[in-house]
């Protein structure tokens, strides 16, 4: 019993470990990969695969790049002096994951796509992704954004959440052309 104890604490040592590991991202690259397979998608963005997702590439893609846009601009407008560090542990497991379940959440309003997905606009939103994770880079450490599941983060934890969030979406685009 005592050997059982001590090996759910050193298990739950080496969680935690990973997950303080994983809480942030520090390269100024973090998604220059990420943004080039959004990019290389838009060519794909009508195919379609009700099995694997209600809604198109277009959709995914859209979705990914609004994620972004949005929300580099709260962390632009936010105040660092305002940020407080705060324990999540939905977001300690999710950012140690490296990935959220399908299906699970719904996306706020202000990143749902639009009915009709324009690919001029898709571009448009591309290339404002690109110039905000660069401007981003020159944000104080403690801009924030409050996200509805993982509470308030920081510009590292943001890093963080939107390299998952993308990759998620990007694999379920994958998924799509399979």
């Amino acid at each position: 019993m005592k050997r059982m104890a001590i090996i759910l604490l050193a298990l739950a040592f080496i969680l935690l470990g990973i997950s303080l590991a994983r809480n942030t991202e520090n390269s100024s690259a973090f998604m220059d990969g990420q943004i080039g397979l959004l990019e290389s998608y838009i060519l794909e963005r009508d195919a379609s695969n009700p099995k694997v997702s209600k809604v198109d590439v277009a959709w995914h893609v859209d979705h990914s790049l609004k994620t972004i846009n949005r929300i580099c601009e709260i962390l632009e407008k936010s105040n660092p002096e305002e940020f407080k560090s705060n324990f999540n542990f939905t977001r300690i497991m999710i950012f140690a994951w490296g990935d959220f379940p399908r299906g699970v959440a719904k996306s706020p309003k202000i990143v749902r796509p639009p009915e009709d997905i324009q690919t001029e606009d898709l571009y448009a939103q591309l290339e404002e992704a690109k110039e905000n994770l660069k401007k981003i880079e020159s944000l104080h450490e403690n801009v924030h954004f409050e996200h509805p599941y993982f509470n308030v983060i920081n510009k590292g934890q943001t890093k963080r959440f939107l390299k998952i969030h993308t990759g998620h979406h990007l694999k379920i685009i994958e998924d799509i052309l399979k």
